[in-house]
Parts: structure tokens; C-alpha cells; sequence
């Protein structure tokens, strides 16, 4: 897993917006510090109250010049419908080809239930050098980030 003060990877990765745009994380940064949470999938409960979590923070997380961006391997019309079912004011970013969440080593399998490389529920805070300031993962996908930290993170980026 990528690592608190190392180079976050490039990516570009088709944007659920609302519509279904492009975006690098190089473009990403310009604009202030970013955050990627990775989710296992659309449309689950424990994905629905985290990416609702930081919704609600958006407020404060503006505040810092923040932008968050959702990341799982979803195809971005299911995140468009995700998005306006859970009514996020925030973008979500498809990693269907699984090559955002290998480079930020997050993929993790569902042995159990026969579903495998999806991404790990983990959060990253990246600087506008894509320096990581903030690196959380969990190997339990019914635990959520400590939203606080997070906040912390990014205002000290």
C-alpha cells in the first residue's frame, strides 16, 4: 500500500459527475489537496454511509480547498446512479480495468462470496506535489475511516 510521504501514482480514470467526464489526478491536485476513498462497490450499505459521511463534511472540507473523489470498480454509469440514489455532491472516479487500486495496492477479494479485486476501503489525502499526507486502509469492509483524521489531514496539506 502506498504510504504517507510518498508520491501518490498518476492516474486518469473515467468521472461520474453526473455525467461521464475524464480526470488525472495531476489535474486533480491543481486545484488543492484531493481525497480518494476507495469503496468496495456501489450500492451497499457501509459504501453508501461512508460516501455520505464525506458528503456531509464537504462544507469543511471546501473550506480547505479540498476535493473528495469516490474510487471503486464500478463502471461509471452505475456510480451516476449510485450518486443520484444516495445524493452525493461529489464526483466518483470508475476503476473498471483495477489499475488505480493495484497502484495504491488496495485490492482485496471476497473469498466467500466468490468476488474478487475489488478495492479496499481506504482514504488518501494528496497534496498539490501528490505527496501522501494521509494513508488509511482496513481489511474489514464494515469498518469506515475516522472522518475527523481525515479533516485534519487535509487542512494540513
Amino acid at each position: 500500500m502506498i504510504t504517507v510521504g510518498e508520491v501518490a501514482p498518476e492516474f486518469t480514470a473515467p468521472l461520474a459527475d453526473g455525467g461521464i467526464g475524464e480526470l488525472s489526478l495531476s489535474d486533480a491536485v491543481a486545484d488543492g489537496p484531493v481525497v480518494l476513498a476507495f469503496f468496495p462497490g456501489a450500492f451497499t450499505s457501509v459504501c453508501s454511509d461512508e460516501l455520505e459521511a464525506f458528503d456531509e463534511r464537504q462544507p469543511e472540507l471546501g473550506a480547505a480547498d479540498a476535493t473528495v473523489y469516490g474510487v471503486s470498480i464500478d463502471t461509471p454509469f452505475a456510480q451516476n446512479a449510485f450518486r443520484d440514489q444516495i445524493g452525493l455532491d461529489f464526483a466518483l472516479l470508475s476503476d473498471t480495468r483495477r489499475t488505480i487500486i493495484d497502484a495504491y495496492g488496495v485490492s482485496m477479494d471476497f473469498d466467500g462470496l466468490g468476488v474478487y479485486d475489488l478495492a479496499k476501503r481506504s482514504v488518501f489525502v494528496v497534496d498539490a506535489d501528490r505527496q501522501v499526507t494521509y494513508a488509511w486502509a482496513t481489511d474489514d469492509p464494515g469498518v469506515e475511516p475516522n472522518y475527523d483524521d481525515v479533516l485534519d489531514a487535509v487542512r494540513a496539506a
